[in-house]
């Protein structure tokens, strides 16, 4: 984790959350450093002490939106018998709340900063620790690895180490699941997709259970 002096921490704070209540009030198309800056009460330059750029708090505070996933997850594994029922578990619940917020989701997952993600996401809950929850097991399950690919390659090395699929077919199922998912992602960022949050996760964990099934042993 970056360690960072209370002081740091708390600047950093009054900047993304300046930057969050722009993303609920006018979008994040609409930030500019300019705004961020007077809502947090420092001059635009101070920004640079703490962010390389805009889009570098942007991405910081796009973490914050990952705070439904974060509580709701253990919700969607309790039941979980398997490895195999917790990937898929795991996957509906990532599913359902990237969908309701694809552009943030597409963002935080997808953008230049991705390929460092976790040293942003330890960052950003060295600074708001109480967004965790009750229970830090749920960093462990699509949250940690620097992308999306690192994260969900560790829960299905889990399900071949349980007989499920064949270890070495890992890395071709989840390349298949990262661009079926992604692809799923950017139907939902269309302004003029006809796709509901609904239908596109279940069609989604479809998708996924019939490339597993092809791979079963």
């Amino acid at each position: 984790m970056i360690k960072k002096t209370l002081q740091q921490k708390r600047i950093m704070s009054y900047f993304i959350d300046a930057t969050y209540e722009l993303m609920e009030t006018e979008g994040i198309e609409n930030i500019t450093i300019r705004k961020v800056a007077d809502i947090a009460g420092y001059n635009s330059a101070t920004l640079y002490n703490y962010f390389k750029n805009l889009d570098h708090l942007i991405l910081f505070t796009s973490i914050k939106y990952l705070k439904d996933y974060i509580l709701d997850l253990p919700c969607y594994i309790k039941d979980c018998k398997t490895s195999l029922d917790r990937y898929f578990s795991i996957w509906n619940c990532f599913c359902k709340h990237s969908f309701e917020k694809p552009k943030i989701y597409n963002l935080i997952f997808f953008s230049q900063f991705s390929n460092t993600l976790n040293d942003t996401i330890s960052e950003y809950y060295s600074i708001f620790p109480d967004e965790l929850g009750d229970s830090t097991l749920n960093l462990n399950s699509m949250l940690l690895g620097n992308t999306l690919y690192e994260r969900t390659f560790s829960i299905l090395s889990c399900c071949a180490l349980d007989g499920f699929i064949p270890e070495e077919s890992i890395g071709e199922i989840n390349e298949m699941t990262i661009l079926i998912y992604q692809g799923m992602l950017n139907k939902l960022l269309n302004a003029n997709s006809n796709y509901t949050i609904e239908g596109s996760t279940k069609k989604t964990l479809k998708y996924f259970k019939q490339i597993i099934k092809s791979y079963s042993n």
